[in-house]
């Protein structure tokens, strides 16, 4: 390679060089500096994203600290006990027939046993009685099952200010 690099004239040699700097940083570019700048603007959308995230959760903050406080008014007064409560909400979510027990804990708790339910389902029901009625989730086992989206729960529900 030498050999036929000296026999080449010298503005063929300035050629050669010059194309073979040229070809030296379009690889030094293609196979570094590309990738790393690239990685480097998915992080900065990550951050970005994660900085709007807590921009707008820091913005309901102060909304979700005063229904934490008035939580009590969240409670649904038409005196419904808890059993018949779940059991007409979970129907009404489309969870009826995924509903396969139902125990009462103390006097104000019960565990509800959810099976091969969509777990979306499940988490926008749970929000509803949270929000609707001051029920509070305490404590909750989630599995996933071998259909994708359906899950098996048992979750644990107590009404707010109820001693929980």
């Amino acid at each position: 390679m030498k050999d036929w690099f000296t026999s080449l004239n010298p503005r063929e040699r300035l050629l050669v060089a010059g194309g073979g700097i040229v070809v030296l940083l379009i690889a030094l570019y293609g196979l570094v500096l590309g990738p790393f700048y690239s990685s480097i603007d998915r992080r900065a959308g990550r951050v970005a994203t994660k900085a709007a995230d807590l921009a707008w959760m820091q913005s309901v903050a102060g909304e979700m600290s005063e229904l934490v406080a008035g939580g009590a008014s969240a409670i649904d007064s038409s005196g419904e006990s808890l059993v018949v409560l779940v059991d007409r909400t979970s129907r009404e979510a489309g969870l009826g027939g995924r509903v396969t027990g139902q125990t009462p804990t103390g006097e104000s708790g019960i565990r509800v046993r959810l099976e091969q339910a969509p777990f979306d389902v499940i988490v926008r029901w749970l929000a509803t009685l949270e929000q609707r009625y001051g029920i509070i989730i305490e404590s909750a086992s989630i599995d996933r099952t071998a259909q994708t989206g359906l899950v098996n729960a048992s979750v644990v529900l107590t009404r707010a200010g109820a001693g929980a």
